[in-house]
């Protein structure tokens, strides 16, 4: 090969390079959820699951840029989120917000803890029939509004049956959690074959991760049926927030990558 023709070469190759950067997706998250979201018993917003997500995120190759919005609340459930309520709004003014309006906008959405208990949070308890037809209704309001988006359902997180603060949880709830699941992973098959690349499921491993290593992961709190855990330490954000971020990335990599 002449030098010409090594050249052109070179050119072609950085041609390429260039259009394959450009192809990597950027990425908008929406994180809904409740207090495990929002990181209330955590020092900073930075040390919430979310944060630690979004650096997940940051450090893989295969994407852009990466921009978040925290839209946890304490406290809240399904109900809380249903579209008319004023925190939906606040999500989809959120979901407006970014200012790259070509990413894909991702909807994480991790609800549950509150609808299990057995009084205390809105509408708790909350059956599993009502809690999958709260979280299909509010997916259903996203993707009619944002109808190139996609939902990432991640399973709740475990709480030690002893749990009761303000509100009351205890092993009825914890069972009633536990029941959530399985419905959340019937709405993603019926959207694969209605809606298809619209609706995941998301994380099912940190329930059990969390229930065997909750004694240094979750933050020991003193409750009327004696110590109980159920929010993650600074240490069990970072933990969760990879796992929320390697589902993400799985669902991404599998089904928007070029």
């Amino acid at each position: 090969m002449n030098r010409f023709g090594l050249a052109f070469v070179l050119i072609l190759t950085g041609i390429t390079c260039a259009f394959a950067q450009d192809k990597k997706p950027n990425l908008n998250i929406i994180f809904i959820g409740n207090s495990i979201t929002q990181g209330v018993q955590l020092a900073t917003p930075e040390d919430a699951p979310p944060a630690t997500t979004i650096a997940y995120l940051r450090q893989q190759k295969n994407f852009g840029t990466v921009e978040f919005s925290n839209q946890g609340h304490s406290g809240y459930t399904t109900l809380d989120f249903l579209p008319g309520t004023n925190t939906f709004t606040k999500v989809e003014e959120a979901a407006g917000a970014f200012t790259d309006k070509n990413a894909l906008l991702i909807f994480s959405v991790k609800l549950g803890t509150n609808d299990s208990a057995i009084q205390g949070p809105h509408g708790a308890p909350v059956s599993a029939g009502d809690y999958i037809q709260n979280v299909k209704t509010i997916i259903d309001k996203l993707l009619a509004d944002f109808p190139a988006a996609v939902v990432i359902l991640q399973h709740p997180i475990w709480y030690s049956p002893n749990t009761q603060n303000g509100a009351k949880y205890l092993q009825e709830g914890l069972s009633r959690l536990q029941s959530y699941a399985p419905k959340l992973d019937s709405l993603t098959q019926s959207h694969a074959a209605i809606n298809p690349k619209h609706v995941f499921t998301g994380d099912k491993k940190a329930f059990k991760y969390f229930k065997k290593h909750h004694l240094t992961l979750l933050i020991p709190e003193n409750g009327k049926q004696g110590i109980f855990y159920l929010h993650p330490n600074k240490a069990g954000a970072i933990v969760l927030g990879e796992f929320w971020g390697k589902a993400i990335e799985k669902v991404v990599r599998k089904n928007f990558e070029e």
